[in-house]
């Protein structure tokens, strides 16, 4: 008899723990897209916000080397701030030179703002942005798929 009421109580404050969880926290509109090129991979990570664009902690305005910097803002000029404004896009970009690495970047934040507009926006305005940058860049939203061969 001590061992079934046990048993019960047992299984009572199982159940209870179980299904008494934490409230279940607001969802997030985010979607998390990568650029690649050559061996230089970006991941972005792109929800809803105030328009910050941030390439490993750091601003966008802080890219190195400066010559290229204006390869990374492509995507943004070509869009429009308007179209980046309520969203707030992360990248984290690893392997690579400073040339892919840029790349990466700039094919990441693209791919980023097309599937948020997919996602959480409308199919339309999705259209209209593929189509202005493959317009211009093809590798804006498709990957390179050349590679080093190995050396013989």
């Amino acid at each position: 008899k001590n061992k079934t009421s046990f048993l019960v109580v047992f299984y009572c404050r199982r159940f209870l723990l179980t299904n008494m969880s934490a409230p279940a926290k607001p969802t997030v509109e985010s979607v998390q897209c990568f650029g690649r090129k050559r061996t230089a991979t970006a991941v972005a990570h792109c929800k809803k916000g105030k328009g910050v664009i941030k390439i490993n902690s750091q601003p966008i305005e802080l890219v190195n080397p400066p010559v290229l910097r204006h390869k990374v803002y492509e995507p943004i000029l070509l869009l429009g701030q308007e179209r980046f404004a309520q969203v707030d896009i992360r990248v984290r970009v690893k392997g690579g030179g400073y040339t892919s690495q840029i790349y990466a970047i700039r094919q990441a934040i693209a791919k980023a703002i097309v599937a948020y507009y997919q996602k959480f926006v409308d199919e339309a305005s999705k259209r209209e942005i593929k189509q202005i940058l493959l317009a211009y860049d093809r590798s804006l939203l498709v990957a390179d798929p050349r590679r080093c061969e190995p050396k013989k």
